[in-house]
């Protein structure tokens, strides 16, 4: 089973850690991007036969460069290997068309594991992130922006633009202690551990809120 595979992360100790953990199998050969717009050229240029993707790149949203890997190739197995564990990103990574999901905390034996089951066809959680997943499972069905107030849509669109709790405050009419409660419950809602986490998902849910606002105004 020889294959190509395309390792798409902006730290090049990651990287050279994933290649030599990859290549000492002879049948793997590694191909290697520092970012989005570098994977999807290389993509484009190689067609390899699975990608391996970081969903924190330094120029662009990594889901977003998920979906357009998949659209350019719709072939293409793709297994996120991303820091962040909680269950949220994990279920839009696999929306979105991943096959598998890896955290960079999971045992380096992981990574083959992963690799050989996508390269099967199959899919592959770290086990670090298939028990979360699980839970949200037993969540009431539904997209979770769904289950958010107005007043929390607006906090979790201002943190996607880069705005801190002082200025959320004074943009919504807050004290500070109150932007700081509805952030407190957005974690608590989305099953997020930290306030990075929230940012990150309030910059990756982005397209998809000005979505279902623009067909909630149609009449």
């Amino acid at each position: 089973m020889s294959a190509a595979i395309l390792l798409i992360d902006d730290h090049p100790i990651v990287r050279d850690g994933c290649r030599r953990l990859l290549e000492a199998r002879p049948e793997f050969a590694v191909l290697e991007a520092g970012s989005g717009a570098e994977g999807l050229a290389m993509n484009r240029r190689h067609g390899p036969d699975l990608i391996i993707l970081d969903l924190n790149l330094p120029d662009g949203n990594g889901l977003e460069f998920l979906r357009r890997l998949r659209g350019e190739t719709p072939a293409a197995r793709v297994l996120v290997f991303s820091m962040y564990e909680e269950a949220t990103f994990v279920a839009r990574a696999l929306e979105a068309g991943a096959l598998g999901y890896l955290t960079k905390h999971d045992d380096p034996e992981a990574l083959l594991a992963a690799v050989e089951a996508l390269m099967r066809g199959e899919r592959y959680l770290g086990h670090r992130v298939a028990q979360k997943l699980a839970l949200l499972s037993l969540q009431p069905a539904g997209d979770p922006l769904r289950g958010l107030t107005a007043r929390e849509l607006d906090v979790l669109d201002l943190l996607g633009n880069g705005a801190g709790l002082a200025e959320i405050a004074a943009a919504l009419a807050l004290s500070y202690r109150s932007a700081a409660h509805i952030a407190a419950q957005l974690r608590t809602k989305l099953r997020l551990r930290s306030q990075a986490a929230l940012v990150k998902f309030a910059v990756e849910t982005a397209p998809e809120r000005r979505a279902q606002r623009g067909s909630e105004q149609k009449p």
